[in-house]
């Protein structure tokens, strides 16, 4: 499958990792604050390595299981706003989810949407999904009303079902059909 990189927005640039990003990676993953509703704790340094070179591996998405994560610039600043990420869920059922994670200071502004959005455009026109997806706890409202905003419905509450840092959490499931998309855009 085939898509366009880097992505430009009216305020965004949404590109492939560098080498040079470690250091954001690192000020991101390593924040306690940004990965609270996350599945993982904040990472050390080595786990940060370990992250970028994922980033920084050729994703031909095409094969289910495979995630293609985007660093999101401030076009204006070159700042490292944060990244956004594509998953291939299903090959076979043209299914994809979405993922984002930003530094918390740059929140309020609608950078999120605005590549959130580009993700699923991806997705949709690019690579043919579907149906797309995003996953999320449910105490994340912020993360939530962004879903909402997309044009995603809710479709599932899953109550208590995953034991993560040591409590039980809710999970929601949020989705996308290419024809509400087509309507939507």
């Amino acid at each position: 499958m085939t898509y366009s990189l880097p992505i430009e927005t009216e305020r965004l640039t949404l590109r492939r990792y560098a080498e040079t990003d470690y250091d954001n990676l690192l000020k991101l993953q390593s924040n306690p604050e940004v990965t609270r509703f996350l599945l993982y704790d904040a990472k050390t340094p080595e786990q940060v390595r370990e992250s970028m070179a994922a980033r920084l591996a050729d994703v031909p998405m095409d094969t289910d299981g495979q995630a293609l994560t985007l660093a999101v610039i401030l076009r204006e600043t070159g700042v490292h706003l944060g990244e956004v990420t594509l998953f291939v869920n299903s090959t076979e059922h043209r299914t994809g989810e979405i993922g984002y994670v930003f530094h918390p200071e740059s929140g309020g502004r609608g950078y999120a949407a605005e590549a959130a959005v580009e993700l699923l455009r991806l997705g949709f026109e690019e690579l043919g999904y579907h149906r797309m997806i995003a996953r999320l706890d449910g105490r994340n409202t912020g993360s939530v009303k962004l879903l909402q905003r997309l044009g995603m419905r809710q479709e599932a509450h899953f109550v208590r079902n995953e034991f993560l840092k040591g409590e039980w959490t809710d999970e929601l499931v949020f989705a996308l059909l290419t024809e509400e998309w087509d309507k939507r855009s």
